[in-house]
């Protein structure tokens, strides 16, 4: 696939996964359009078998609270689901945690592809998109090795691991009830596995366990990829 097409690609799903309803890319737009917004975009990178980077400059973050459960949602934590719907068009690898800050540069490079999405009535934001490589065509020894050189750029780097023991939904008006000594009953039974949860993504299953009087989880099963939910 070119890259153009998984940039249109990257760019559709993100907005079908954007927490506002109604979301669509209208098309592809000059950077200069969405200049007055690029200082305060949200952006990632993606690493895996092809490189990219994605920032997503907003209109208005007004969506930020009602899609977030309060005024104290974080505006990287509502995005972070649909900035993954994005990377699952370049087909496995790893998007590394959101962040805030000035994306000009990647919305002014000619390689990259800047989208509008829209509600059908005004601009909701600007999506820009630069995928590496996705036309090159080396021997199976050469992608191979390329892969594993990229990978090792990222060892370093410190993801978030997670223990989840179970979920429930509740309404605003339950949670704003709660108080020291209320139980709340999860979606889980007694000695049933937990979640393991790398950067918010399931990669395997496991027991809890005390180690010096702390907890810890024994690894019971590792996901196959295809088993991991997305």
């Amino acid at each position: 696939m070119s890259n153009l097409a998984l940039h249109a690609a990257a760019a559709d799903r993100l907005a079908a996964a954007l927490p506002v309803p109604g979301l669509a890319v209208t098309g592809t737009v000059a950077p200069a359009v969405a200049a007055p917004h690029t200082a305060l975009a949200v952006s990632a990178s993606f690493v895996g078998a092809l490189t990219a980077d994605f920032a997503l400059a907003l209109a208005s973050t007004d969506f930020v609270a009602e899609a977030g459960g309060g005024p104290e949602a974080s505006t990287t934590a509502v995005l972070r689901p649909a900035f993954e719907r994005a990377a699952e068009a370049l087909q496995g690898g790893v998007l590394s945690e959101l962040a805030e800050g000035d994306a000009s540069e990647l919305f002014a490079d000619p390689e990259a592809a800047v989208y509008e999405i829209s509600d059908g009535a005004a601009p909701f934001g600007w999506f820009a998109v630069r995928v590496h490589d996705a036309d090159a065509a080396p021997s199976a020894l050469a992608d191979t090795s390329g892969f594993v050189s990229r990978l090792g750029r990222i060892h370093d780097v410190e993801m978030a691991l997670t223990v989840e023991i179970g979920r429930t939904r509740m309404s605003i008006r339950d949670a704003l009830s709660m108080e020291p000594g209320k139980v709340i009953e999860l979606d889980r039974s007694a000695g049933a596995p937990v979640d393991v949860l790398l950067n918010g993504r399931k990669i395997a299953l496991g027991e809890v366990v005390v180690v010096d009087q702390d907890y810890g989880v024994r690894i019971t099963r590792i996901l196959d990829v295809a088993e991991a939910p997305r």
